[in-house]
């Protein structure tokens, strides 16, 4: 479909997204050529194509595009404020229009049906509500946001909008979180009341490792600072933030918690059906060297090198209140007594341990490789599901590239992707109150998830609801 029929379809209320859905199908019955004559077996009709817009695609960006083209999707336009960054992805798609600023690029291109959004962590709430709000579908890197109230407005933005939407946490479509799911559904360690995970982040500068420059180097021609400022709170340019080590910034990144937890945590809050903690508490190594200072008034720099974090959440549906632990930066829960010597925790990458009245399951990082503890007890369970297997639910999308074929089918008007805005939005808010919890270390704090609401220390609502740059809103 041409401009000139997106243009003339907008025209009689049918946009190109309707068309993509169905929704159309009987209005646009005449003028769909059969897939046989226009190309037999293996060609895609125009109206089957999602057309792609990448927005921040030097890094994982970059992956995205890959997969999503894999996936059938058709890369239209490329966006980035890092132009030397980015230059090795335009060469990968010649034909793309490229552009500086997403919103230029929102307003000028009519063919994009969907946005991939892989920018800094910062950036993710503005530009996927701008997308979705000009009807765009959205593929959204994890965490989905920086700050509680994105997530919840990201999440109630996609319902309004009626967005396909998926977030980056391609795990939740292989076969490892399925099984976890299964198993503790089937009753395999009886009713879970407690888990512990943890990452072998962060592998970039953070804590005590970062301090803000004093220097201001001259910004690269090839780099717009404004706009990769975007909403955060003006600061001048240097070397120090991008690109990458953005992570450990508490103004742009979310730390290891948030770059991992997303993955880490997917089997728990699937298999577990996790709403919103009751409350969150958060202890951390020193932000400082010397000795940790509680400065409630002044924004950290940067997060914490290690944390450990406790959440409490409430009992439902039968299943009794769960205490989830979260570590990172080297530090790990206490052994199980009856894990194996020679079997180590989790997977390298990270991993989660659950501990029910029955037994123990333990899988690695993105849900990989599920077995019970200790190993004869695996290896009994293995010969129960022999005869007694339950009802495994495959991928839908077999392979490798499942999770982004998910999102092509859902902006066709297919089923929803797993890692969609609903299921997405609340694991994001709880890992966003973890890093709340470390920015106010030693104290238990108490959460009303209805009102996104600290109840014991209004202190810490200031930064359930981040304050933008002026110019930027969400």
């Amino acid at each position: 479909m041409n401009k000139q029929d997106n243009k003339h379809i907008s025209k009689k209320g049918m946009t190109r997204r309707d068309f993509l859905s169905g929704t159309a199908a009987t209005a646009a019955a005449f003028t769909i050529v059969p897939r046989q004559v226009l190309g037999g077996r293996g060609y895609t009709p125009p109206s089957e194509t999602v057309n792609v817009a990448g927005i921040g695609i030097g890094g994982q960006g970059r992956s995205n595009l890959r997969n999503l083209q894999a996936a059938g999707a058709n890369i239209v336009a490329l966006c980035d404020v890092d132009q030397d960054y980015a230059a090795r992805v335009y060469k990968e798609y010649p034909e793309a229009k490229q552009y500086v600023d997403y919103r230029v690029m929102l307003e000028k291109q009519e063919d994009i049906d969907a946005v991939m959004v892989a920018t800094p962590d910062h950036s993710h709430a503005v530009i996927s509500m701008a997308a979705m709000k000009l009807g765009k579908h959205v593929y959204c890197e994890k965490p989905l946001t920086r700050c509680v109230s994105e997530a919840r407005a990201l999440t109630e933005a996609a319902r309004e909008h009626k967005a396909a939407t998926q977030m980056g946490n391609w795990g939740h479509a292989d076969r490892g979180i399925r099984l976890v799911c299964e198993w503790l559904w089937d009753g395999a360690i009886g009713k879970v009341h407690e888990v512990h995970a943890w990452t072998n982040r962060p592998v970039w500068p953070q804590g005590v490792e970062l301090t803000r420059p004093e220097e201001a180097p001259p910004v690269p021609d090839t780099l717009n600072w404004d706009l990769w400022i975007g909403p955060a709170p003006m600061r001048p340019y240097h070397p120090a933030y991008l690109p990458a080590i953005w992570r450990g910034w508490a103004d742009f990144g979310t730390g290891a918690l948030g770059d991992m937890a997303c993955h880490i945590w997917d089997p728990i809050f699937m298999a577990l059906k996790l709403g919103y903690p009751t409350s969150v508490e958060g202890c951390c190594s020193n932000y400082y060297s010397g000795f940790f200072r509680q400065d409630y008034e002044s924004l950290k720099e940067s997060f914490p090198r290690a944390t450990i974090i406790r959440f409490q959440y409430p009992g439902h549906e039968g299943q009794p209140p769960v205490k989830l632990t979260w570590y990172d930066g080297g530090m790990m829960p206490e052994r199980p007594e009856d894990l194996e010597a020679s079997r180590r925790m989790g997977d390298g990458d990270g991993g989660v341990l659950f501990i029910g009245d029955k037994g123990k399951l333990m899988c690695g990082c993105y849900g990989r490789s599920p077995s019970l503890i200790p190993t004869s007890r695996h290896l009994e369970y293995m010969e129960y599901l022999k005869e007694h297997e339950p009802a495994i639910k495959a991928p839908p999308y077999p392979g490798r590239n499942g999770h982004w074929v998910e999102f092509v089918e859902a902006c066709k008007g297919g089923e929803p992707a797993g890692s969609n805005f609903d299921y997405a939005g609340p694991l994001t808010e709880s890992v966003v109150m973890g890093n709340l919890s470390v920015r106010f270390s030693g104290r238990k704090l108490l959460w009303d998830g209805a009102n996104m609401k600290v109840t014991n220390f209004e202190e810490a609502n200031k930064f359930v609801h981040p304050e933008y740059r002026k110019g930027w809103t969400l």
